[in-house]
């Protein structure tokens, strides 16, 4: 029996774990999510996830701790909500704002300079049609302004940006906070960075991104259920939308786990999110945003602090809010 048992950790994240962890604890890792490896019962009465494992309701008696090594949480809330016992769960909210915040100004720099259509045309090194946007006097819309979204703002305004906050919490006295309406109107760029909650799923719907000006960007390095594959894939075809920028997917996990092991999607909205990857001004990267050495280090460092503290103390550092405000 193992002390804690940790699930999607991938080469370097095992690694920087094993690097950190008192050898006194008796500790398990795979790659897989839960589905994957398809236990019938946990391995340990602790595990750590990411954010694509779906949690047995099951195992909810036979847990006694769940650590997510994400900043997010909304999949622990989802556990809680259907399972009859809510397992004390901790996070981790601080490793990778940098790191996350970068990755969302490299695609919309990226798509404003219509990178992936220059990689294409190298081969016949021909430069019609590529001429690109600078970063300097755009409007930045920064939908979430958390810890990530708080960097995000920091970036832009460095970049000489017109930078404005969204958040039902305006909690930095810095940021120059609007109504959504508002803001959206003057936007040449929109982040999300939002919580994802029950209540706004489908919160970048097609009749919202209408309210904005033709040719907006549009960055996703929050959660995927808060922009519809549907209506993005719409508004590109419209072209409504002058670029899609996304590191995170609706249906995640089972996007993940499909592409994963070689097969062909079968969902729709798994079958959507390969026809966006077709569009000259799409980016799409594999959940990837938090991943960075400096990020990696933080968490592996932020992840043993979490276990220590659990497992001499009994609870966590960070602990997952029961609500999100």
């Amino acid at each position: 029996m193992y002390d804690i048992f940790f699930y999607e950790a991938f080469a370097e994240e095992d690694q920087a774990i094993k690097t950190h962890l008192s050898p006194a604890i008796q500790a398990g890792f795979t790659w897989k999510t839960i589905q994957e490896l398809g236990e019938s019962s946990p391995p340990a009465k602790f595990i750590s996830t990411r954010t694509q494992s779906i949690f047995p309701w099951c195992w909810a008696s036979q847990l006694t701790a769940i650590l997510t090594r994400s900043t997010g949480y909304d999949h622990i809330h989802r556990y809680w909500q259907h399972s009859s016992i809510t397992v004390p769960a901790g996070y981790l909210p601080l490793y990778c704002h940098r790191a996350v915040a970068e990755q969302a100004m490299l695609l919309w720099m990226a798509l404003l300079r219509k990178l992936p259509q220059q990689m294409q045309q190298f081969q016949i090194f021909h430069r019609d049609g590529l001429t690109g946007q600078e970063s300097e006097g755009k409007t930045l819309l920064v939908v979430g302004v958390g810890h990530i979204g708080y960097e995000i703002i920091k970036l832009g305004q460095a970049l000489g940006m017109t930078v404005t906050g969204v958040d039902l919490v305006e909690k930095y006295p810095d940021v120059f906070y609007l109504k959504l309406e508002i803001a959206l109107a003057q936007a040449d760029i929109i982040v999300c960075a939002m919580n994802l909650t029950t209540d706004n799923v489908g919160y970048f719907h097609y009749e919202l991104f209408k309210q904005a000006k033709p040719g907006v960007i549009f960055i996703n390095i929050a959660r995927g259920e808060l922009s519809p594959m549907a209506d993005l894939h719409r508004l590109l075809e419209e072209r409504w939308l002058g670029g899609v920028g996304l590191d995170v997917y609706e249906q995640e996990t089972e996007l993940a786990v499909t592409l994963r092991q070689r097969e062909i999607p079968q969902t729709t909205t798994a079958l959507l999110t390969m026809e966006l990857s077709k569009f000259p001004n799409v980016i799409l990267t594999p959940h990837n945003a938090f991943n960075t050495q400096e990020a990696l280090a933080r968490k592996s460092q932020h992840t043993v602090l979490q276990v220590h503290q659990f497992l001499e103390r009994g609870k966590f550092w960070w602990t997952v809010p029961h609500s999100y405000y």
